[in-house]
């Protein structure tokens, strides 16, 4: 951890830790982030960690002189009861919020040992910033975390929230290979499927494998022994096909799965074949059911029906793609595109009687149904 020390706080750091606390505010401001931390985190609120056991500080191997501080809390943060804009990934389990990230001017590699220290210790994490923090979200992002939606402080400001979950039961060697060949590769795809699109489908992938697993019992769930790994591996390259266009990129897909030599490290060809076909049967227009149960999770995790999300994309998508049509024709547009996906006339269907998208799906169809609703928020996004 960056030859770091960390042990718990005491009350005689407390003066360290505001000065490291106005240092990380002084970089917030000079980076644009001008509102984050306005009167907080105050005194009250370190007293408060160091009390309560969950304030850390991180000093240098070499000498006793704090570098940086933060905060592991366990148990529910009351800010993340309600989400915005998307969904938590998992909202079962318990988890921990890394909170209060701080350091000294100067030092390096702070965040990586705090957020490194808080993974050894829980296995489910969340985390919120400021939209304007850009080094954090950067740096979230890098970590693996997974942004979820947007959350409200007690002043009513917005945060993005983030997720992290591990999975130990896959590989290391296959985890080490998707971060480093395959996720890139969505780094040129549309704004909608880049990296974080594939992490995304990833950890809900894993979690409804989870949630499966430990509900259901053979013979009638082939889930309990379908490897996670097969799982892992097609949420992770279910969209590479993108890179051939976008109309037939679920067939391509498949293609560059069943000619990845590498993919045979770890599965053997009937593997392979499963993870093709997950990757070719993800697609929200498909009229029949995935053809294995790798396939259904895949698609499920694939399903974004949040609705603002969706109406927020269908609009952004018009206006980019349709720039001669005036307030009306995206309004109509709009109307038609949500009535024909996700309607209940619509063509996307799910596939698992366990799904996480039943509940936004029916809100979502709710909207469509209300159409004075939905025209003010089209009307906004239009601006």
């Amino acid at each position: 951890m960056n030859n770091h020390v960390i042990r718990p706080s005491r009350e005689a750091d407390i003066p360290a830790i505001m000065a490291m606390l106005d240092h990380s505010r002084s970089l917030m401001r000079t980076d644009g982030n001008l509102t984050q931390w306005t009167g907080y985190p105050t005194q009250e609120d370190i007293q408060n960690d160091i009390t309560a056991g969950v304030s850390y500080i991180i000093e240098g191997e070499s000498a006793s002189v704090p570098q940086g501080t933060f905060a592991l809390v366990p148990g529910i943060e009351p800010t993340y009861g309600v989400i915005a804009h998307g969904r938590w990934i998992d909202n079962n389990t318990p988890y921990s919020t890394l909170h209060r990230l701080a350091r000294t001017e100067g030092a390096q590699g702070v965040a990586a040992t705090a957020f490194a220290f808080a993974k050894e210790h829980c296995d489910h994490l969340r985390v919120d910033t400021h939209k304007d923090n850009g080094a954090m979200m950067h740096l979230l992002r890098k970590e693996g975390f997974v942004e979820c939606g947007e959350v409200y402080m007690d002043d009513g400001s917005g945060r993005q929230a983030f997720e992290w979950w591990r999975w130990d039961e896959i590989f290391d060697s296959l985890k080490s290979w998707v971060e480093s060949d395959v996720l890139p590769q969505y780094d040129r795809f549309d704004s909608a499927h880049r990296r974080d699109h594939a992490r995304r489908v990833i950890a809900r992938s894993m979690t409804l494998y989870r949630h499966l697993r430990e509900r259901l019992a053979p013979p009638d769930a082939p889930i309990v022994t379908l490897m996670p790994e097969m799982v892992y591996a097609a949420a992770a390259m279910h969209d590479l096909g993108l890179a051939e266009g976008r109309e037939e990129h679920h067939m391509a897909s498949g293609r560059i799965i069943r000619s990845c030599e590498a993919l045979r490290r770890w599965f053997d060809e009937k593997q392979v074949e499963t993870i093709a076909q997950a990757a070719e049967d993800h697609r929200a227009s498909a009229v029949t059911a995935p053809r294995s149960m790798v396939g259904c999770i895949v698609a499920e995790a694939d399903r974004d029906v949040e609705p603002e999300t969706i109406v927020r994309r269908t609009v952004e998508y018009g206006l980019s793609h349709y720039p001669e049509l005036d307030r009306e024709g995206h309004w109509q547009r709009t109307l038609q595109h949500l009535h024909e996906k996700y309607a209940e006339e619509g063509y996307i269907k799910l596939w698992l009687k366990e799904s996480p998208n039943k509940e936004p799906l029916a809100e979502l169809r709710a909207l469509i149904k209300d159409e004075p609703r939905l025209r003010k928020m089209v009307d906004r996004l239009i601006g």
